[in-house]
């Protein structure tokens, strides 16, 4: 009898190692998800672990000999430190000293790399890249009348896109989107993950009993938001020449990874919300 190759009980593990962990990190999501302040907390702790894994990624080779570990923490606890007050200041009710507590804390991260020559402008980004997410999403949350369904319907147009980049990408494969960037990401991943998101926000907001038309089309647009921040983060891993941010999650990689896509739609849909007064769920009170 033929026993399996190695390959591909290996590729094999890897499937269900993706989908039990994928699954159980979206459960977990929606748990926290229906009390605002253990969304909070959560939205803190992850910034948390990506603080770590960011700061880790963009340092300086020299530095990273030079140094040893002791800076990286301390950079990963300005941002996470800089992160949890700002949201406190959110839910006190003055995000926008919030906004101004991560200004101040990049110039910190900024000084601190800059002692070391450790690629300072990377530091002091990571406070934006990783900060105004993590307050765009909690403010979603708790400052909407249906910012449990506002949040649950982003998460699902993310999850949507990412599931369906995925499997169209390996069912189908066909050319690389941009090769350089993301060697795995096809042009057929893309248009199928886009497509997933249309049908599975439509029939989110079918079943809250809104309007599923225009929820499609929102869903559509809105999961291009999805695709460039896979691709921003990406670039920057290409950038320091490492494939994965992490290993926290076996089958996805690191918290960053797993983030990437919500990071850039987090604040995006911030700004449609607060900015353009938008109603993503298209009906309701706004």
């Amino acid at each position: 009898m033929e026993t399996q190759p190695a390959s591909a009980r290996r590729s094999g593990l890897e499937w269900f190692r993706r989908v039990l962990f994928g699954l159980l990190l979206i459960a977990i999501a929606i748990t926290v998800l229906f009390r605002p302040l253990w969304f909070a907390a959560a939205a803190v702790l992850a910034s948390l672990f990506a603080a770590h894994e960011w700061h880790r990624l963009v340092r300086a080779p020299a530095a990273v000999h030079a140094a040893a570990h002791r800076p990286l923490h301390v950079q990963t606890a300005v941002t996470a430190l800089a992160i949890a007050i700002a949201i406190m200041l959110l839910l006190a009710g003055y995000g926008w000293a919030g906004i101004a507590v991560l200004a101040l804390s990049a110039v910190v991260s900024y000084v601190l790399a800059t002692r070391l020559a450790d690629n300072p402008l990377w530091h002091a980004a990571g406070l934006f890249y990783l900060g105004l997410p993590a307050l765009a999403i909690v403010a979603l949350r708790i400052q909407q009348e249906q910012g449990l369904q506002t949040v649950l319907g982003l998460f699902l147009i993310v999850w949507a896109t990412d599931t369906g980049a995925f499997f169209f990408g390996k069912l189908i494969g066909g050319p690389r989107m941009v090769p350089h960037l993301s060697p795995g990401k096809t042009w057929a991943g893309t248009v199928g993950g886009s497509f997933t998101a249309a049908i599975v926000y439509g029939l989110y907001i079918g079943v809250l009993g809104f309007h599923m038309l225009p929820a499609m089309v929102f869903g559509l647009l809105f999961s291009v938001t999805a695709h460039v921040g896979d691709l921003l983060e990406s670039a920057v891993k290409r950038h320091f020449g490492k494939k994965d941010s992490g290993a926290m999650i076996p089958g996805h990689g690191g918290v960053l990874d797993r983030m990437d896509s919500t990071i850039l739609a987090s604040v995006a849909m911030a700004v449609l919300v607060f900015g353009f007064h938008l109603n993503p769920l298209f009906g309701g009170q706004s």
